[in-house]
C-alpha cells in the first residue's frame, strides 16, 4: 500500500509543534546553519524536541541542510549532520554533493529541489547514488512527472503550496549578482519581488514600474489525487518562514483534502498517525497570498504572475461602488461579514495597492480607518487580507491532534495492570470488593475515559476483571499517569529504533552523472563535491558563482515565466520575433532572453 506524506513547513519549534499537532505526517526545519534561510537557525536541543512529539504519531522531522558549502565549513556541516542524527531526526534534505563524500551518520538523504531536478535521468541518477527522497522542480508538469516515475522507484516529493522562486530552484543568481547575497547560501535578497521597468533593444520603455518577475503563490489543492496517480507521494508546503497561523490553515487544509482521498481509496494509507481537529474552518485565502496558480501542472497558461504587488491580497469579498473620503460603499458576496479590525485591499485606478483597517460598517457602507486617495470608480474588486474573526480562532487552535488507543484494565495478584499499545504499567494496591459491582463498572470507565490534555483519546475500554472490585479515582489516575509517560517514551523509541540504516558515501562509481561538462550553474564550490562528481565520470568542472564570479555575461536565472507571453507579446501568438528585451531598475540592467522552442527565458548579467 502506498504511503502518502504531508510535508510542513517549520520555522521554528513552536510552529513545528503547530504543524504536527495540524495534521502533519512531516515536518521540515532548518538546523543551526547551512539549512537554505539564513536567518532561521534552531538549536539542536530544540530540534530533539520536536523530534519526539512528533515521533509519538509516528510522524516525521526532516532537517534543512542544503545550502552550498565552503571547504572551510564542511567540518561543521558534518558534526551537524550527527548531532541531527542523534536527535532523533529522519532525513537531512541536501544540496551540495560534499555530503555524499563524507562519514555520514546513518539517516535518509533526501535531494534538495535546489539540486536541479527536472528530468528522469537526474533522478535516476540521484536515486542509484542513494538520495532516498528527491524533491522535484516545481516547473514540472503532469506528464513530466509520469515520465520520472516511469523510469525510477525512489519516493518523489512535490510542492502543493506556497511562494513560488521565479528562476528554476539553485539556478537563480540574480541576488548574488546584485548584492552577494547568494540564494543558493541561504541569503536570497527576493530581487524577483522587486519593480522593473521593461525596454526594448532600442531603450523605449514597454513596461514601467511593475513587478515583472514577481510570481502568484502555488495552489494544487485541486491537483492532489492526479499528482499521486502520476507519482507523488510527499506533498510539500513551502513557507520556512511563515509564523504558526499561516503553517497551521494550511497544514489543516491539506490534512482534509488528503484524507478526504485516502478515505475512498483503498490503495493508499497516511504515513503517521493521529487524529487533529482544529478549532477553525480552514480556508487557503485567509491566509497570505498574492493569488493563487498551480503553474505548469497542466502546462503553460496566462496569470501565473503578480505583476502589481507582491503582497497579500487575501480573499475577494465583493466590488466598490463609490469612495468618498474614509467611507466605502461596497457589494459583498452573498455571505460576507465584515467586522471592525478587518484590514481590506484594493487594487486603485492606477494599479497601485491601497489598504485600510475597517472601523465601522453601516448596511453597504465601510468606514475606512484613514482617507483614501482614490478617484471614484465603480467595479474596483475589494479583497479581505485580514479576517480578525477568524484570525483570532487560528491563534486559539492547538489542533488537538490526538493517537486512539485501546485500553484493557487487568488484575494482578497483588493489585492492577493497565495496557494500551502492548504497553502495561502494574500498581500495587488494596483490592476491595465492589458492594455495588454495577456502579463500579460504570465508575471505572467513567474515569479511564477522562485523558484530558494528553496526546491519547480512547476508543475503547476492555475491563478484563474475574471480580469486580471498588477501585479509587487516585489509583486509576495514577496508572493513566504512568501509562502516558511509558507510551511516550516508548512510542519515541520505536520511531527511532525502526529508522532504516542507511550508508553513504559508497554508491557505485559506475554510475555516470547525466552530464560531462559543468559549468557554474553545476554550483561546485568545495572540493569534495568537486570530487563526487568527477568519481562519476565529469570530465569538466567550473567553479560555482559563489566561489568565484567569471568577467563575462553569464545567464543568472532560468525560468519557465515569460514575460513576452505574459504581457501579450509572445513570438508563436504574434508571429513576430522574439528579439531580446530588457529589464532595469536601481540595481541594474539585465538582457531577456527567449528560448522558444523550449518555451523558457533567461535573465543574462550585461
Amino acid at each position: 500500500m502506498k504511503k502518502i506524506e504531508l510535508l510542513s513547513p517549520a520555522k521554528n519549534l513552536e510552529v513545528g509543534m503547530a504543524a504536527i499537532n495540524h495534521g502533519a505526517d512531516a515536518v521540515y526545519i532548518g538546523g543551526p546553519s547551512f539549512g537554505a534561510r539564513e536567518k532561521v537557525g534552531n538549536s539542536i536541543d530544540d530540534i530533539e524536541k520536536l523530534c519526539s512529539h512528533a515521533a509519538i504519531f509516528d510522524a516525521k522531522v526532516y532537517v534543512t541542510l542544503n545550502t552550498l558549502l565552503f571547504d572551510n565549513e564542511l567540518e561543521q556541516a558534518h558534526k551537524i549532520a550527527w548531532d541531527c542524527y542523534n536527535a532523533g531526526v529522519d532525513a537531512l534534505i541536501v544540496q551540495d554533493m560534499a555530503l555524499m563524500m563524507m562519514d555520514m551518520p546513518p539517516i535518509a538523504l533526501h535531494a534538495s529541489t535546489q539540486c536541479n531536478n527536472t528530468t528522469a535521468e537526474k533522478v535516476k541518477f540521484l536515486e542509484d547514488v542513494g538520495f532516498k527522497q528527491v524533491v522535484l522542480a516545481r516547473e514540472l508538469s503532469i506528464n513530466e512527472i509520469k515520465e520520472i516515475r516511469s523510469k525510477t522507484t525512489v519516493p518523489l516529493e512535490f510542492f502543493v503550496h506556497g511562494a513560488l522562486c521565479v528562476s528554476y530552484s539553485g539556478q537563480c543568481y540574480l541576488s548574488h549578482v546584485i548584492g552577494r547575497r547568494s540564494a543558493n547560501r541561504g541569503a536570497c535578497a527576493q530581487p524577483c519581488r522587486l519593480k522593473w521597468n521593461l525596454e526594448d533593444e532600442n531603450g523605449n520603455v514597454l513596461i514601467a514600474n511593475r513587478h515583472l518577475l514577481s510570481l502568484r503563490d502555488m495552489n494544487n489543492s485541486k491537483n492532489l489525487e492526479e499528482l499521486i496517480d502520476a507519482g507523488i507521494t510527499s506533498f510539500k508546503i513551502e513557507g520556512r518562514l511563515k509564523d504558526a497561523d499561516y503553517v497551521k490553515n494550511t497544514t489543516a487544509f491539506y490534512r482534509q483534502a488528503i484524507d478526504e482521498i485516502l478515505e475512498r481509496r483503498t490503495d493508499l494509507e497516511r504515513s503517521s498517525r493521529g487524529i487533529s481537529t482544529p478549532s477553525f474552518v480552514p480556508n487557503l485565502e485567509k491566509s497570505f497570498s498574492r493569488g493563487f496558480t498551480d503553474y505548469f501542472i497542466h502546462g503553460r497558461q496566462k496569470n501565473i504572475d503578480a505583476p502589481f504587488t507582491p503582497k497579500s491580497m487575501g480573499e475577494y469579498i465583493g466590488d466598490i461602488k463609490k469612495v468618498d473620503g474614509k467611507r466605502l460603499t461596497v457589494k459583498l458576496k452573498d455571505g460576507i461579514a465584515l467586522h471592525n479590525g478587518d484590514g481590506l485591499c484594493f487594487l486603485d485606478e492606477n494599479n497601485e495597492l491601497q489598504g485600510f483597517n475597517v472601523n465601522g460598517v453601516e448596511g453597504d457602507a465601510v468606514l475606512s480607518s484613514a482617507p483614501l486617495s482614490f478617484r471614484a470608480q465603480r467595479g474596483i474588486s475589494l479583497y479581505r487580507n485580514y479576517d480578525i474573526q477568524w484570525q483570532k480562532t487560528v491563534e486559539n487552535s492547538n489542533g488537538n491532534r490526538k493517537l486512539p488507543i485501546k485500553l484493557k484494565l487487568s488484575e494482578t495478584s497483588n493489585g492492577f495492570k493497565l495496557t494500551a499499545e502492548n504497553i502495561s504499567v502494574c500498581l500495587q494496591c488494596q483490592k476491595d470488593i465492589a458492594k455495588n459491582p454495577e456502579k463500579a463498572i460504570d465508575t471505572i470507565k467513567t474515569k479511564l475515559s477522562q485523558w484530558g490534555d494528553t496526546k491519547f483519546n480512547i476508543e475503547n475500554i476492555d475491563i478484563q476483571l474475574n471480580t469486580i472490585y471498588f477501585i479509587p479515582a487516585s489509583i486509576l489516575g495514577e496508572m493513566k499517569r504512568q501509562l502516558v509517560m511509558e507510551l511516550e517514551k516508548t512510542l519515541i523509541e520505536r520511531h527511532r529504533t525502526v529508522r532504516p540504516v542507511e550508508t553513504h558515501g559508497r554508491a557505485s562509481l559506475q554510475t555516470d552523472y547525466p552530464e560531462y561538462d559543468l559549468s557554474y550553474l553545476g554550483n561546485v564550490t568545495n572540493s569534495l563535491s568537486r570530487q563526487f562528481y568527477e568519481n562519476h565520470g565529469v570530465t569538466h568542472i567550473d567553479d560555482g558563482l559563489e566561489k568565484s564570479m567569471p568577467e563575462c555575461e553569464i545567464v543568472v536565472m532560468t525560468t519557465k515565466h515569460c514575460i513576452r507571453y505574459a504581457n501579450g507579446m509572445c513570438a508563436k501568438e504574434t508571429g513576430k520575433p522574439a528579439t531580446p528585451l530588457y529589464i532595469n531598475n536601481d540595481r541594474g540592467r539585465f538582457r531577456l532572453e527567449f528560448d522558444c522552442k523550449n518555451c523558457c527565458m533567461k535573465v543574462v548579467s550585461i
